[in-house]
């Protein structure tokens, strides 16, 4: 896992007070990070454009073209007139080495957007809007520096922002390099330090990145075992089971004893596979329940009530998060959410907590994710979205590793099914919500076919391979 923080300017004066580090260093080793990268990866026969702002960004930015200089063919672009402090330094550097200027745009085969970093808010203006048009419509590499020009600390983008294949991070990451909007903007993102080791630099927080290694798969290492001792997930199966059949098989396949699922007799006539039991009340060994997937409105209110009256574990997904009955379900303990942004917007409207559209949601994705967990302290969320976000209590996770092959109907279904059979297995909420979500995002990665053929039968065949 990765720390992620809201803002590092505390981080850049914690150097200064207790490190002795001054500015002009951090900025040295960020643009020496940068050069690494460069140097790392393309020849010095690619011509490299750097296009800089007037600030610290931009201050970036003018001193890794004096790093650079004289290896590659290299040029500044000032897009505004260097005006920090800093700025005007590196300038004067710059100049100094005659590292070379120019004044229109031109072709080249890496550019570096060094316009604007984390302190942007609002609209560029015209000329620059242009400007950032071309650079993102031009055949080349692109870097961004420190965040991509137009994305805002809360992780909304302008109307045009920088489009980077890297976004090479300065010190630590940044909670806005993470909503969804940002991330066709920022590409793959690595972190550089600045002259001490990230893990000095960081801090505390409560915001961590999941990385694939992180994932803790289902482990069958005792000998003297049966299906008994791996658990018993039982899914309610409603109006369209083929949701809740989906779940199950992606349970058992992960890992769980038994699979059965709760529902009326005429389902018994759907051929569900041999290896699902089929119910119509809920086994007295289930250790797990998951349910509101395709529930609709087979059961009644009572009848939900009847077979949630107990402490079991519980998945909620779905239909639910439209029933007021949530409300009671979100009283128990060993509960996880896996709400999609509509479903989220619902259940923030349910509670009284928000009333907001989609898009509100999406652009404060961090604030809802916290303002419901502080409301829910006992409730494990796991909003769905480009990137995944999971928060219990104070603690919060993104899992950034889903790709547009999940966007498929049924791909929600067997997340609900994994995160359940780890429930069943006796995971915390918690670690069943990340370990099922990190499961979830590597089968996709795993797929190896086109990416608009993932289904859901994919999802459920590769899990043998995790």
């Amino acid at each position: 896992m990765q720390k992620i923080f809201e803002e590092v300017a505390p981080l850049d004066q914690r150097c200064y007070q207790e490190f002795f580090l001054s500015e002009d260093i951090l900025m040295e080793h960020a643009a020496n990070g940068m050069a690494s990268y460069i140097r790392a990866n393309f020849s010095n026969e690619e011509k490299i454009l750097i296009v800089t702002g007037s600030g610290n960004n931009g201050a970036d930015g003018i001193a890794l073209a004096r790093l650079l200089h004289g290896e590659y063919d290299v040029c500044l672009l000032y897009a505004k007139d260097p005006k920090s402090q800093m700025a005007l330094l590196q300038k004067k550097r710059a100049k100094a080495l005659h590292v070379k200027q120019i004044k229109e745009f031109q072709e080249c085969d890496i550019l570096v957007d060094a316009i604007v970093g984390t302190g942007f808010s609002g609209e560029f203006s015209a000329e620059i809007a242009n400007l950032l048009h071309v650079m993102n419509t031009v055949k080349a590499f692109k870097i961004a520096c420190d965040v991509p020009s137009g994305l805002t600390k809360s992780g909304a983008c302008a109307k045009t922002t920088f489009c980077a294949d890297v976004t090479l991070t300065m010190g630590a990451l940044k909670k806005a390099l993470f909503l969804d909007e940002a991330k066709e903007q920022t590409g793959k993102i690595e972190v550089l330090d600045l002259g001490v080791a990230r893990k000095l630099y960081e801090t505390q927080t409560n915001w961590q990145l999941l990385d694939l290694c992180d994932l803790q798969l289902p482990t069958r290492e005792e000998k003297n075992t049966h299906k008994g001792s791996f658990g018993h997930l039982s899914l309610l199966c409603g109006e369209k089971p083929g949701a809740s059949i989906m779940s199950a098989l992606g349970a058992l396949r992960f890992g769980a004893g038994l699979v059965t699922l709760v529902g009326y007799e005429n389902h018994q006539m759907l051929h569900i596979p041999h290896s699902l039991m089929y119910a119509h009340a809920l086994p007295a060994n289930t250790t797990a329940i998951a349910c509101g997937m395709g529930l609709g409105t087979e059961f009644s209110d009572a009848e939900l009530k009847e077979l949630l009256n107990n402490d079991l574990p519980l998945l909620v997904d779905a239909d639910l998060f439209a029933m007021p009955l949530v409300l009671e379900i979100l009283e128990r303990k060993n509960i996880v959410l896996t709400p999609h942004p509509k479903e989220f917007v619902s259940l923030l409207k349910l509670t009284e907590l928000a009333d907001i559209t989609v898009g509100e949601l999406q652009k404060k994705r961090f604030f809802y994710v916290e303002l419901f967990c502080k409301a829910y302290p006992d409730a494990t969320l796991l909003l769905k979205g480009a990137n995944v976000i999971i928060g219990a209590g104070d603690a919060f996770f993104i899992n950034p590793h889903g790709s547009a092959k999940l966007a498929k109907a049924g791909s929600g279904d067997v997340l609900s099914g994994l995160i359940g059979s780890l429930l069943a297995q006796g995971k915390t909420p918690l670690d069943a919500a990340i370990h099922g979500s990190l499961a979830h995002t590597k089968l996709a990665q795993n797929y190896s076919g086109a990416d608009f053929s993932l289904t859901p039968e994919n999802l459920i065949q590769g899990i043998g391979n995790l």
